[in-house]
């Protein structure tokens, strides 16, 4: 998708529903590459993210939600029985018709599917990275335990190999920027953060998920003590 439908897509979606507020923009690239690593607060973190930040994101997505055949299935548990508390036979019904849009445009938006154990999207991750575009990623496992203060689940590791992967590529530093979106439909963007690619890779990685981590918590916090 070209950057001007990208932008018309985000600004509508924006208008009709999110209309939030962005902060730290201060902190924002003024170009890429860069990964963009936030909490999901249900389907309110990625639109809040993608609505509030004016930049142009390739989003790492479950695979389910790119295919025809399963994406009814995964929004009607993960969206239409939980958000908008609708039950069989009804939630199937909508999920079905509602996948009939968010298919495509998911696919146009050009997200990149991510399945447990499959490290494909990291390919496909790297040669975006090396064309100097921008990553967006919601790394909460979904099976874990949720943190009541935050809402947030621990992050899954897997995205922090992108930094030394990069750096063995192109001899650069990849900047990973935390990012929380607050139920207040407030967004605030932290100061970057790299790997250091003479380190021992396993414990960096770690580091590096640690680091994220606690500062979008920290943030989500913060948020939260200043809410109007």
């Amino acid at each position: 998708m070209s950057d001007t439908v990208y932008t018309v897509v985000r600004y509508l979606v924006d208008r009709l529903y999110w209309q939030g507020t962005l902060l730290g923009e201060a902190h924002l690239p003024t170009q890429g590459p860069a990964v963009f690593v936030a909490n999901h607060l249900g389907p309110a973190g990625p639109i809040g993210v993608i609505c509030s930040i004016p930049l142009h994101f390739y989003t790492w997505i479950i695979a389910d939600m790119l295919d025809r055949h399963q994406a009814a299935d995964y929004l009607r548990q993960d969206f239409i029985e939980p958000s908008l508390k609708l039950k069989p036979p009804l939630s199937p019904l909508v999920a079905t018709a509602l996948t009939r849009i968010t298919v495509p445009l998911l696919t146009s938006l050009g997200c990149i599917p991510v399945r447990r154990g499959d490290e494909h999207e990291l390919s496909l991750s790297l040669a975006l990275l090396q064309q100097g575009k921008l990553l967006l990623v919601f790394p909460e496992a979904p099976e874990l335990e949720m943190d009541p203060l935050t809402r947030m689940r621990p992050f899954l590791k897997g995205f922090t190999r992108l930094g030394e992967m990069y750096s063995a590529a192109c001899g650069e530093r990849l900047r990973f920027y935390p990012v929380a979106v607050h139920i207040s439909r407030r967004v605030q963007v932290g100061a970057p953060l790299t790997i250091d690619p003479s380190a021992h890779p396993p414990a960096e990685r770690l580091r590096l998920l640690h680091h994220l981590e606690a500062t979008v918590k920290a943030m989500y916090l913060t948020l939260d003590a200043s809410q109007p």
